[in-house]
């Protein structure tokens, strides 16, 4: 790059080639270029410039090497020692004619020839006056042209050319400061300068400009033009010194730390190795490897791990990617590469201990003991991937852990409710700040093991953000054909997950997106009926809250009948969390008692519960049905379990519209209007005159109108009691029903039979009527749980009728 502003005030004894960078010199005389009145003949040998122009009043010292160059110089060494000087256009042109030089140039004085020791010559030129070359006139043995010697006009406005000399000078001192190869004594330099076409053409010569540049500024007449063109070029090149300085100070400063914390961690090194403690980051480094070896990595994994303890060795301790690096190693160290644990393959202690832990549950205990059984016989399989699906309370989460307790395999849970952000399941790539594996990863670090019961507990409930979307994320962690090779963004190498033990829980498979939910194992857990809580109660809650209330078995005694009446009077749930807690109420008013050495009864009795629990909550006498008209019992299927629904008919006198009444659903609403298109189609076989149609409103209405209802399986309770209201006949007591009904009169099966049945057995209904297709749902119940129950299997409406308006 071409030296900057000023850089090249001082002149040596060196010579320059014409062609070459030439340091500019003051002349002794500062004369006035319009005022210089020596000869100037019309006609004068040429000299040509490659990389400079020169400028009236500068002298400059070029080495003249070309042979036209050299018989031009010594031509008018001999005479006047005139020359006329131009540039070239292109400074790659060796043998330039008139077309390549410009047409404007500067007069100069040869001051002095000097034989140099090499051989070559120099001369000392002085620039004298500007001119225009009108014709060249021969170009050998040099080239030879007429010119015409021009002057400068002076400004107009002379305040004005006063005050941009005076910024010219101004910027150039500035640029003094600024550059490092020019000596401060060149600020006195310019100060001497009084005359200002002078100080223009001294300024414009210095500029780190290109000759084509400089060429323009030489052949401009006007001083005023002249100076606002210099001063824009000088405006540039100081920004180009400021930012230039800027970027070296900070550049300066970077430096000086690093060679400070250099010298500090040299000192360091040196007392450490004088005190005999050596290098604790290179002992670090060979801790981890010396881990590696007793790892064993696959080989892929290996490659990799060597090639980052390479990378480490080569990181300053100081500097932050260090620490990003040591941890991305102890993370890979940390994992379970190929470690497993062994499975218990005594399938009866399995099973002993599963019935132990959880009542019921009996397909999933049958799902796990198939996998070992099979996992016994080839000795490699990958693992299931099942999830359970079922109210909250029924002992999802916990089977989990008795699985792995049952198997003798590590246990770990992952909460997905309310988790929106993908990276939780990924990692974050470990280039950025704060990066972490995935709670996958995470997990498997933790326990130690690559064979674990991984619970993914509440997958229903999995959110999605601008983040990215979990249930995406858990495709590849799920799939058995996918999960071998799981990719983790931090670890960044492929981790076998095809070991793994998946056991998602949710409690429904709404909200799972279909290509998630076509890659695990669906096993429904049903709610659990009143004989199974008090089993449940019995073998686990009772003794559980009286160690956690500090009471012993003589403390407190809980007969059957007690429990039953705790179970029906104080709880309304499929699970047992409800249970858990009044049991837990129970505990401590015995244990505030022994607590105070009061007076009690260690057999609680069910008058004891009032003062205990309170008044009762839930009234089994309450769901009987009244002797009144237009009232049916439906069961309903909900989150927590089963219900029955009430179905409220009544007439009203009118012109035959229909209200629909308790927060009904639009598919609730069809099935009623169905339910009375078809009341109206079969009025006559029914007894129903069709003038009654004409002249009543029906109003059905469905209790609880806070709770949104919606579904088709109450289309033959609104049937049944719409045909009590029309007809006047009461329902036949404590019967229920569920079942969507069409125009035709067909009863079509609907879902949640378990749970609908259990929940009517727990009201105290005596008869329940299903479709006929239904009957598989319920022979799948234990019998001793239904039993005092009866069911009445139907596939038409008549039949519906003909039992429920029965006597």
């Amino acid at each position: 790059m071409k030296e900057n502003f000023l850089e090249n005030m001082l002149f040596d004894s060196q010579g320059f080639e014409e062609d070459g960078e030439f340091m500019p010199l003051i002349t002794i005389d500062e004369e006035d270029e319009n005022a210089i009145t020596e000869d100037i003949n019309d006609i004068l040998p040429c000299l040509a410039l490659k990389n400079t122009v020169l400028f009236p009043g500068i002298v400059i010292p070029i080495t003249v090497g070309r042979d036209k160059s050299i018989k031009a110089i010594q031509h008018a060494y001999e005479g006047d020692r005139l020359i006329a000087v131009l540039s070239q256009r292109d400074s790659n042109t060796e043998a330039p004619d008139a077309d390549d030089l410009f047409r404007i140039g500067t007069v100069a004085r040869i001051i002095k020839l000097i034989k140099m020791p090499d051989g070559s010559t120099t001369a000392i030129l002085q620039g004298r006056k500007r001119f225009e070359l009108l014709e060249m006139l021969q170009e050998e043995p040099f080239m030879e042209g007429i010119i015409k010697v021009l002057s400068y006009e002076e400004p107009t406005n002379t305040l004005e050319f006063e005050a941009m000399v005076a910024s010219i000078n101004d910027m150039a001192k500035k640029i003094i400061q600024l550059s490092p190869n020019i000596p401060t004594e060149a600020v006195v330099m310019l100060r001497n300068i009084t005359n200002h076409s002078f100080l223009l053409n001294f300024i414009a010569s210095n500029l780190g400009s290109k000759v084509q540049s400089k060429q323009q500024i030489l052949e401009i007449n006007d001083l005023a033009e002249k100076a606002t063109t210099i001063i824009r070029f000088m405006d540039s090149e100081l920004q180009l010194l400021q930012l230039r300085n800027k970027i070296e100070s900070k550049t300066r400063v970077d430096m000086e730390k690093q060679q400070r914390d250099y010298f500090l961690n040299q000192q360091l090194k040196t007392i450490q190795d004088e005190l005999g403690q050596g290098n604790p980051h290179e002992e670090e480094i060979e801790q981890l490897v010396r881990r590696a070896q007793k790892k064993d990595f696959p080989q892929e994994v290996k490659q990799v791990f060597n090639k980052e303890i390479n990378k480490i060795r080569r990181i300053n301790p100081q500097v932050p990617e260090y620490s990003v690096q040591l941890n991305y190693l102890e993370l890979m160290l940390d994992l379970p590469w190929n470690e497993f644990t062994e499975d218990n393959f005594d399938l009866r202690k399995v099973k002993k201990v599963l019935d132990r832990d959880h009542y019921g549950l009996d397909k999933v205990k049958e799902r796990i003991l198939e996998h070992l059984a099979v996992l016994k016989l080839k000795g490699d399989m990958k693992a299931p991937i099942l999830c359970l699906v079922g109210p909250p309370g029924v002992g999802k989460t916990s089977l989990g852990r008795s699985i792995a307790k049952a198997i003798d395999r590590k246990f770990v849970r992952m909460s997905l409710g309310g988790l929106h952000d993908e990276s939780e399941i990924r990692g974050h790539r470990k280039t950025y700040i704060g990066a972490m594996p995935g709670r996958v990863i995470q997990s498997l670090k933790k326990v130690g093991a690559s064979n674990p019961v991984f619970i993914l507990d509440e997958i229903d409930k999995v959110g999605k953000s601008f983040r990215g979307d979990p249930s995406s994320a858990l495709l590849e962690v799920l799939d058995p054909e996918q999960n071998s090779t799981f990719h983790d963004n931090y670890l960044d190498v492929e981790y076998d997950l095809s070991k793994v033990m998946f056991i998602a829980t949710a409690n429904s498979l709404s909200t799972i997106q279909p290509a998630l939910l076509d890659r695990m194992e669906i096993i429904h857990v049903s709610g659990y009926s009143t004989e199974e809580k008090l089993e449940i109660a019995k073998r686990h809650l009772i003794p559980k809250q009286r160690k956690e209330h500090g009471l012993k078995s003589a403390h407190v005694k809980l007969s059957r009948a007690v429990t039953e009446k705790i179970i029906q009077s104080y709880t309304r749930e499929s699970g047992v969390r409800s249970l858990d807690r009044v049991l837990a109420a129970v505990m401590r008013s015995i244990a505030k008692k022994v607590a105070m050495e009061e007076e009690y009864n260690e057999t609680v009795k069910a008058t004891d519960l009032k003062d205990m629990l309170g008044p009762t909550k839930y009234d089994r006498e309450a769901y009987r049905v009244e002797d009144t008209p237009g009232v049916a019992v439906g069961l309903a299927w909900t989150s927590v379990g089963g219900d029955i629904l009430f179905v409220e008919a009544s007439l009203n006198k009118g012109k035959g519209k229909m209200t629909l009444t308790g927060n009904l659903g639009d598919v609730m609403k069809e099935s009623a209007s169905t339910a009375l298109s078809y009341l109206r189609a079969h009025s006559e076989s029914m007894g129903i005159a069709s003038e009654v149609f004409e002249k009543n409103d029906l109003h059905i209405h469905v209790p609880e109108g806070a709770i949104p209802k919606d579904g088709p399986s109450a289309g033959i309770t609104m049937l049944s009691a719409m045909t009590s209201a029309y007809t006047g006949t009461p329902l036949k007591p404590y019967v229920a029903m569920t079942g969507e009904i069409t125009l035709r009169g067909k009863v079509l099966p609907v879902g949640g039979i378990k749970e609908k049945v259990l929940a009517a057995k727990r009201a105290g209904i005596k008869e329940i009527i299903l479709c006929k297709e239904n009957k598989k749902n319920v022979e799948e119940i234990d019998a001793a749980y239904i039993k005092g129950v009866e069911f009445s299997y139907v596939s038409k409406m008549q039949d519906v009728l003909r039992i429920a308006l029965s006597a």
